[in-house]
């Protein structure tokens, strides 16, 4: 127990600085063969930050686990409109845009009722997968033509910098760094599972989840101290987004994915979030100190229930 314990640490590690090395170097090196930062921000940004959820995913279907590759996924979007979302309405009330409610919040909204009223087939089968695919390259492409640039405030710190030879090896580092993060990862979860006398899909959806979701956290945390808004709403959601379009669609178009009856219980307590932060998102365009509390605590308590059914 104790040697899984410190194998998750440090996975957890691997992941987070794994995470940041993918971001970093391949934003620059991308800005150095002039790709605009829109495309640096929807594509390289939103996969590095996901690159954990994706790594840990692939990895759990590939051999089998299939309630870690789904409950992962499921409980690092919770995770990150809950327990994320929530903690950095408290630190500092968060004003809202009508563009993230409306476009990117329904989106997710009508991606996670599409995901589980076809988990109630009992399968995410490889036609789903490529739909959820063919979904994410139609909303990359539209946000092109709008000529927004989301992307820009998570760059804002690189300004200054250039690419240089040791960014394409950062690069390889932090692709080695998650590969072998998600495969430890998915190692420990599965002996400490075991060993606490628990399901593989509870420890998925809390301590996988969480670990997984480092890089969101810390993306937030910066942007919460920087004062900007919809840079931190616009990671959480369109990383959420990119959790289930891109690495569940391709997960499943690799291999297709049995649900369990956990599964679905927790895709219903996904619906129910993304619908009551859409709501608080709304309702006079804030997320209040209060309501980011109330997101924390269903949080804990679904951690609480998982542990104790």
């Amino acid at each position: 127990m104790l040697i899984d314990s410190v194998t998750f640490i440090v996975a957890a590690l691997l992941l987070w600085f794994g995470a940041n090395w993918i971001v970093t170097s391949a934003a620059l090196i991308a800005r150095r063969w002039g790709i605009s930062e829109l495309v640096i921000g929807l594509t390289i940004i939103a996969f590095g930050t996901s690159a954990p959820e994706f790594l840990v995913t692939v990895d759990a279907a590939l051999r089998g686990h299939n309630d870690i590759s789904l409950s992962n996924v499921v409980g690092s979007n919770i995770f990150n409109l809950g327990f994320i979302l929530g903690l950095m309405a408290m630190i500092r009330p968060l004003a809202v845009s009508r563009t993230i409610v409306y476009r990117d919040g329904l989106l997710l909204f009508g991606t996670t009722i599409a995901i589980l009223l076809v988990s109630f087939t009992g399968e995410l089968g490889r036609p789903f997968g490529l739909a959820l695919l063919v979904l994410l390259a139609g909303y990359l492409l539209h946000l092109g033509r709008k000529r927004e640039s989301p992307g820009e405030d998570e760059l804002e710190e690189l300004r200054g910098q250039h690419a240089t030879w040791k960014h394409g090896a950062l690069l390889v580092a932090g692709f080695v760094a998650i590969s072998a993060g998600g495969h430890l990862m998915v190692s420990a979860a599965t002996s400490i599972a075991t060993d606490l006398g628990v399901s593989s899909w509870v420890i998925g959806v809390t301590i996988v989840a969480a670990g997984t979701s480092l890089p969101e956290l810390v993306t937030s945390l910066a942007a919460s101290v920087r004062g900007k808004n919809e840079m931190l709403l616009g990671n959480l959601i369109g990383s959420d987004f990119f959790n289930f379009a891109g690495v569940l669609g391709l997960t499943c178009a690799l291999k297709p994915l049995h649900v369990s009856p956990e599964a679905s219980s927790g895709l219903i307590l996904l619906v129910g979030m993304v619908g009551l932060v859409l709501v608080m998102l709304r309702t006079g365009w804030r997320l209040t100190r209060l309501e980011g509390a109330l997101l924390v605590a269903v949080n804990l308590a679904r951690w609480a229930h998982d542990f104790m059914a």
